[in-house]
């Protein structure tokens, strides 16, 4: 595959001249408007592709408001399209979630639907209590269970997603039991079951968001798990990479020892920050679609610049205020060293946090090096 990194004064035009290409093409490929404006600094992607090698699994969350742009560019290049999510409540009841159109559009597209549940508030974030209550509380456990079973069959869900965050320390083993009799009673249904991860580098790391999350006893009772390797750079943290390579790899090393390899779904940040310097945590990073970064790098003047230890591209400049912004976001380049682990660990493939800004050159690159999986095949 060709990239090509924009120089000084350098114009669509003259760069399709160079590769024997055309401008619509690379127009296509790289999700370029405005005319084609390109920044200094950013990295094209260059027609036509290489071959892919193996089949992988992809999946693809997405939030029930996704507009159908972003939806309909994201379903060929996806195995499963998990809407997200229904929160579990302490007594085990669920919440509703608006995911009958999405459900449809997956079966359409031959993409399998997946559920996702969390401990998740009704106001938003995760709620360690409630997944604690869940844990210990067997009723409450049962009931639970009754209502993931009956959401499943009712929606025509063929997988079953556990995003269960912030547990404490002392549930480690009531979670993986938790799982282990989850898996036990979809089992009749033919439901897969998955699990979400925080992303640990060890047994022994600390935090509430690790220590429950015991890789080898999960990787063991799941049919795959999808590791949440991203938000190293995240909303209210200093400025750095979304998801750097070297701490990306560290996780893949800790997993792919006590888990098959084959079972686990590297995660794949889609978005990027935009933070306001000097960082103050509270004054939080704004996300960025990864198509507006080198919009926003060209309206700035500003060149984009590629951290070789973090595999990925940056570029600072001023607003008319007068305040200074670094922005952190993936492109080509870093997305092409991030795939390369799934070969290089032989993973069982990805998982897309979140699929609700369509990205085309990414997907471009994923289909070049990979044939997507599809269950109906």
């Amino acid at each position: 595959m060709t990239l090509h990194i924009v120089k000084r004064d350098e114009a669509l035009s003259s760069i399709a001249r160079q590769y024997d290409t055309t401008v619509s093409a690379l127009t296509a490929a790289n999700q370029l408007a405005d005319g084609g404006r390109l920044a200094v600094g950013q990295a094209l992607l260059v027609p036509p592709y290489g071959a892919p090698g193996r089949s992988i699994i992809v999946n693809g969350y997405a939030l029930p408001g996704i507009g159908d742009v972003a939806l309909y560019g994201a379903l060929p290049y996806l195995t499963y399209l998990t809407p997200f999510a229904y929160r579990a409540r302490a007594d085990g009841s669920l919440s509703d979630l608006a995911d009958s159109s999405l459900i449809r559009q997956a079966y359409a597209n031959d993409v399998a639907p997946m559920m996702a549940v969390t401990n998740q508030r009704e106001a938003g974030g995760f709620d360690g209590e409630i997944g604690h209550a869940l844990l210990t509380d067997m009723a409450a456990q049962e009931t639970l269970i009754q209502n993931l079973l009956a959401t499943l069959a009712e929606k025509s869900y063929m997988a079953l997603n556990v995003d269960f965050e912030y547990l404490p320390e002392t549930d480690a083993q009531a979670y993986a039991d938790f799982l282990a009799r989850l898996k036990r009673r979809l089992a009749p249904g033919g439901y897969l079951l998955s699990a979400a991860l925080a992303p640990k580098t060890g047994p022994e790391q600390t935090g509430t968001l690790y220590t429950a999350h015991d890789y080898a006893a999960i990787g063991a009772i799941c049919d795959f798990v999808i590791l949440m390797t991203y938000e190293w750079g995240y909303t209210y943290g200093p400025p750095q990479a979304v998801a750097p390579i070297g701490p990306v790899k560290q996780v893949l090393d800790y997993a792919t020892s006590v888990m098959p390899s084959r079972k686990i779904l590297m995660g794949m940040p889609n978005y990027g920050y935009n933070w306001t310097l000097p960082f103050d945590r509270s004054r939080p990073a704004r996300t960025i679609a990864l198509a507006e970064a080198p919009r926003l790098a060209y309206e700035n003047f500003a060149d984009i610049r590629y951290d070789q230890e973090a595999q990925a591209p940056f570029f600072q400049f001023y607003d008319s205020n007068g305040a200074e912004h670094i922005v952190w976001f993936d492109d080509p380049r870093s997305i092409m060293a991030r795939l390369a682990l799934v070969e290089a660990y032989d993973l069982g493939g990805i998982s897309y946090w979140n699929i609700d800004r369509l990205y085309r050159p990414g997907f471009v690159i994923l289909s070049s090096m990979f044939y997507i999986e599809k269950v109906f095949d």
